[in-house]
C-alpha cells in the first residue's frame, strides 16, 4: 500500500516560509529523481515490438540480451560495464506475478531485481545462491494467490521491477555465456512451466527512442517534472520510511496517489519547487565527487548502496553515476575524477596506475579498470577496448607488479596494458566483482593514478 500522509492534521502546520518551502523542494526533487529516472528508463527500453529490434531492449516481461560488450554509441544507461553481458528485463506485476527461472551454472553471474525507487530487494547468483537452478515468482505487492509448487516465491515492493542478469563474459567466453543466456526464462503462473507465449509489444511514438533517459529527465522543468513523479506514484507505493519526507512534501501540495499541477499551488511553494530543479541537479551532480572522502583520488562506497534505506541524497547521485547499482558485497565500484595529486583527469596527459605485487585487487569474482567520459559514457577509441582488466593478457613486471597505462595516444611500451582516453576530460571506475572483505572494511583502497 502507499504510505500516504493523511490529508488533515488535528495540529496546523505552521506557516511555511520561503526558506523552509526551498529547502523542502530541493529535497522532494532528490527524492523523487530515481523514481522519475527508473519510469523514463522502463519507457525507453520497453518501447519495441519484439526482443533483439533495438541492442538492449524487449517488450514488457521478456529479457533483452546482449549478446556481446555494448557499443561505444550505447547511451540507454550510464557507465554500462565491459565485463558481463547484460540480460535485463522489465516485469509488470501489476496483474499477476512472473516466474523467472535461472539455470544451474559454473558461469559466474548474479540477478539483482530493482524495484522503482531502484532498491534491490532479492538477488539470486553466484554468491548467494551458490548458482543453482531456481524458479522465482517475483510477486507484486497486492498479489496473495497460490504457486507452482518448487517455486519460490519474492515479494516485490513495487508492481513494475527491473531484473539485470549480469554474467562474468569475455569475447573468448561469448559462446558459453549466449547458451546460458538462452536458458533463462520469464513464465506466467497460467503457462507454467512453460514455454511462455513469445514476448510481444507495440512502439509509441510519443516515447522518445534516442535521448538518454538522464538527460531526458534532467530537461524536465518543475511543472513536468512533479507532474510526471506524481503520476507515476498513483501506481508505485512509496516506502515505509518515507514518512518524513513525505510529510514534508505535503506542506507544499505534493501529496503521492493525487494529481500535481505546480500552477494551481500558491507562492511560496510554488516559486520554490521551480527553483529547486537546478539547484537539486547541482546539488546531484556535486554530490558525485564527495559521497566519502576520497583517497589517493577513489571514491569506495563500501556501504549503503543498492539497498538505500532513506539516504535519498546518495540513492539519487549513485542514480545518475550508474542507475541499476549492485550490493557492495557483489561488487564494489570505486570511481575516480581527480589523480592522485587531486587534478582532474585530462586527455592531454599520460598517466599509470601502479599496483605492487602483492595488491592488486582482492576479488572472489575478478575486476576491471573502465573509461568513461564526463557524461558517464564509453569512450570509442582505436582497440574498442573500454575495460582492462585481469581477463586481458597484460604485462607483469619482474617483480609481479603491473602498471595500467592510460592516454589518448598509444604508450611506447605497446597496448597491452593501454586503457585508452578521450582528447579532454574523463572519469575512471574501477569494478571489483565479489570482493573480500578488505575491501568492504577498507583494509584495501586502490592506488592512485598518477601523471607521468
Amino acid at each position: 500500500m502507499t504510505t500516504t500522509p493523511p490529508k488533515e492534521s488535528p495540529v496546523p502546520a505552521q506557516p511555511l516560509d520561503q526558506a523552509t518551502a526551498s529547502e523542502i523542494a530541493i529535497e522532494a526533487y532528490v527524492y523523487l529523481y530515481p523514481l522519475v529516472l527508473m519510469e523514463r528508463t522502463r519507457r525507453q527500453a520497453t518501447n519495441v515490438e519484439r526482443p533483439g529490434e533495438v541492442l538492449g531492449r524487449a517488450p514488457v516481461d521478456a529479457f533483452a540480451h546482449f549478446r556481446e560488450y555494448p557499443p561505444a554509441e550505447f547511451k540507454d544507461v550510464v557507465k554500462p560495464n565491459f565485463d558481463t553481458l547484460y540480460s535485463p528485463a522489465w516485469l509488470d506485476l501489476r496483474e499477476e506475478p512472473q516466474i523467472v527461472s535461472l539455470p544451474a551454472t559454473d558461469l559466474y553471474y548474479l540477478a539483482p531485481i530493482y524495484d522503482m525507487w531502484s532498491d534491490i530487494f532479492a538477488c539470486p547468483g553466484t554468491r548467494t545462491t551458490g548458482g543453482i537452478a531456481g524458479d522465482y515468482a517475483i510477486c507484486g505487492p497486492d498479489w496473495d494467490g497460490e504457486l507452482p509448487d518448487g517455486v519460490v516465491r519474492l515479494e516485490a515492493p513495487t508492481p513494475w521491477v527491473w531484473l539485470i542478469v549480469r554474467t562474468k563474459a569475455s569475447p573468448a567466453t561469448y559462446g558459453e555465456v549466449r547458451a546460458f543466456q538462452d536458458q533463462l526464462a520469464i513464465t506466467r503462473p497460467a503457462e507454467w512451466p512453460g514455454p511462455g507465449t513469445d514476448a510481444r509489444g507495440s512502439v509509441d511514438p510519443a516515447i522518445d527512442a534516442k535521448t538518454p533517459p538522464l538527460r531526458q529527465v534532467f530537461s524536465l522543468e518543475a511543472a513536468e517534472f512533479f507532474a510526471e513523479a506524481a503520476e507515476v506514484l498513483r501506481e508505485i507505493p512509496t516506502h515505509v520510511a518515507d514518512h518524513p519526507i513525505l510529510d514534508r512534501m505535503a506542506r507544499l501540495g505534493f501529496v503521492p496517489g493525487e494529481p500535481f499541477d505546480l500552477a494551481t499551488i500558491a507562492a511560496p511553494a510554488r516559486e520554490a519547487l521551480e527553483a529547486a530543479v537546478p539547484a537539486a541537479i547541482a546539488k546531484i551532480t556535486a554530490r558525485q565527487q564527495t559521497l566519502v572522502p576520497p583517497v589517493d583520488g577513489w571514491i569506495s562506497v563500501t556501504e549503503n548502496i543498492g539497498s538505500w534505506g532513506v539516504n535519498y541524497l546518495r540513492r539519487a547521485c549513485i542514480d545518475l553515476i550508474g542507475l541499476g547499482a549492485n550490493l557492495p558485497e557483489d561488487a564494489v565500484y570505486p570511481v575516480s575524477y581527480f589523480d592522485a595529486d587531486g587534478k582532474p583527469y585530462d586527455g592531454s596527459h599520460s598517466y599509470v596506475m601502479h599496483f605492487e605485487a602483492d595488491a592488486l585487487p582482492p576479488v572472489k569474482g575478478f575486476w576491471s579498470l573502465t573509461m568513461y567520459d564526463a557524461e558517464g559514457f564509453a569512450v570509442q577509441n582505436e582497440l574498442d577496448r573500454f575495460a582492462i582488466g585481469d581477463r586481458d593478457d597484460l604485462e607483469f613486471g619482474p617483480d609481479g607488479s603491473l602498471d595500467l597505462r592510460i592516454s589518448s595516444t598509444e604508450p611506447r611500451e605497446g597496448s597491452s596494458n593501454w586503457l585508452p582516453a578521450p582528447a579532454g576530460s574523463f572519469n575512471l571506475c574501477l569494478r571489483l566483482y565479489y570482493p573480500e572483505a578488505n575491501v568492504l572494511d577498507g583494509g584495501w583502497t586502490p592506488p592512485g593514478v598518477r601523471k607521468i
